[in-house]
């Protein structure tokens, strides 16, 4: 399964899937601003996934939500 990107002005939010034991899911998130990582870089969703799908669903969520906060 393919990370999804998304940008905001100077901002770029990368959204992707971990795998954990026992078969779950996590979405990952990473931010960076005119490509340098920035002090809070990753973030991660709270709740493990069943599934990669519903995990990449979150992390693309939880991206639009760090884009949002972030001043342009």
């Amino acid at each position: 399964m393919a990370a999804v990107t998304y940008t905001k002005a100077n901002w770029t939010a990368q959204a992707d899937i971990q795998e954990l034991a026992g078969g779950k899911y996590r979405g990952v998130v990473l931010i960076s601003r005119d490509g340098r990582d920035t002090d809070d870089a990753e973030h991660t969703v709270e709740a493990a996934s069943d599934s990669p799908e519903e995990a990449l669903d979150e992390a693309k969520a939880l991206a639009h939500r760090l884009l949002a906060d972030r001043e342009q």
